[in-house]
């Protein structure tokens, strides 16, 4: 996706580990729509390595090779998930496979990866070439509304606290941010403090650019790429799309 990732590949994991809601969600799909799945930024193996778990074939696809370093060193101490999971390395944007999935998953925020509207129906018109005729396409996003509604600060925010399980240091993980509201675009300075054990603090500043999506934006796009929206959630638990909801989580098929 971008340098980001790998300069922040060895926080990833605990960073994100109780990152859990939305695994439940893609369990029901899998067993609805039965078939090989495919994880688009698939980093760490998160949702691919679950999925897995549960005995589904699994594909996933990454263009950053720290990130997918450490999914090969998770996959090494699971030798029994080798038959369910394949992984290519590489720009999905470019990349060529010639199979058909029956579950294309845009899982937490990956979307927003993708700023220019050009590289967005690229990748868009990728995705449908790959779905299965009787496919699902699922899009996991923030609900942009409450976010643009909110008061900038300039301020630098806590976020949380985790222990880096390799070396036990402790980190501070802090963020400051500003919204373009034009572009859509957030620019966030990810601030990682790392503490040893001599309580030396280490400083990794890692800036990151993520584009917001509206419902309507969301829609057009879709449209024009072949694809029709089935529903819109505002939840992993699929509760109703509605002004206060926490994400906005598309379900789309082929037209």
């Amino acid at each position: 996706m971008s340098v980001f990732y790998t300069t922040v590949a060895r926080f990833y994991d605990a960073e994100t580990g109780d990152k859990t809601d939305d695994l439940a969600m893609y369990s029901r799909l899998a067993e609805q729509y039965e078939g090989d799945i495919l994880d688009i930024g698939c980093g760490t193996g998160r949702v691919l390595i679950h999925l897995a778990q549960e005995g589904y074939t699994v594909h996933g696809i990454d263009n950053d090779r720290a990130m997918l370093d450490r999914l090969d060193r998770k996959l090494e101490m699971m030798p029994h998930l080798q038959n369910n999971i394949t992984y290519y390395d590489g720009d999905v944007l470019t990349y060529e496979l010639d199979k058909k999935f029956s579950l294309i998953l845009l899982t937490y925020n990956a979307l927003m990866h993708f700023q220019e509207q050009e590289t967005q129906i690229q990748l868009l018109g990728k995705l449908r070439n790959w779905l299965a005729d009787d496919g699902l396409l699922v899009i996991d996003l923030p609900n942009a509304g409450d976010v643009f509604g909110s008061q900038d600060t300039d301020s630098i925010l806590m976020e949380r606290t985790f222990l880096e399980p390799e070396s036990g240091h402790l980190v501070m993980l802090q963020s400051v941010s500003y919204l373009d509201r034009v572009t859509q675009v957030l620019h966030v300075d990810w601030i990682y403090d790392e503490m040893d054990g001599d309580g030396i603090v280490k400083r990794l500043i890692a800036p990151h650019q993520l584009r917001y999506y509206f419902e309507p934006e969301i829609r057009l796009l879709l449209r024009v790429s072949g694809f029709k929206v089935d529903a819109i959630y505002g939840s992993t638990d699929e509760e109703p799309f509605e002004e206060g909801a926490e994400r906005m989580i598309v379900f789309a098929t082929l037209t």
